[in-house]
């Protein structure tokens, strides 16, 4: 499958943002589905994940309560809604795709070598 993320951009402490990862192919149901940050000289870290059929989710504690994971299947597309951000939030975004179960992937604690296809990234800026 592959990934286009975009939605990204700059925006006060306190506001909003959706991104949006839209997937070709007929298959997209048949991933979990999830979004990574990387902030400048660190490294790629877990953000939020969802299940096939959106059944269930998963946040870093960093993020639990302020951004929310959705995916509409019939769109192709997985959305990150990303409230009261703060200026720690400030990163390239990326979305990603794994075959394995959400379950699964929740064990191994969302490693990113476990998600095979990756979008481009889009860049979220939090100023202070």
């Amino acid at each position: 499958v592959q990934l286009q993320a975009s939605g990204g951009g700059l925006v006060q402490a306190g506001g909003s943002l959706r991104l949006s990862c839209a997937a070709s192919g007929r298959t997209f149901s048949s991933y979990g589905m999830s979004w990574f940050r990387q902030a400048s000289g660190k490294e790629r870290e877990f953000v939020a994940a969802i299940s096939r059929y959106g059944g269930s989710t998963n946040y870093a504690d960093s993020v639990k309560g302020r951004f929310t994971i959705s995916r509409d299947n019939a769109k192709n597309t997985v959305y990150l809604q990303m409230n009261s951000l703060k200026p720690e939030d400030t990163a390239v975004y990326y979305c990603a795709s794994s075959s394995d179960p959400i379950h699964v992937l929740s064990f191994r604690r969302f490693l990113p070598r476990d998600f095979g296809s990756w979008g481009q990234g889009t860049q979220v800026t939090v100023s202070s």
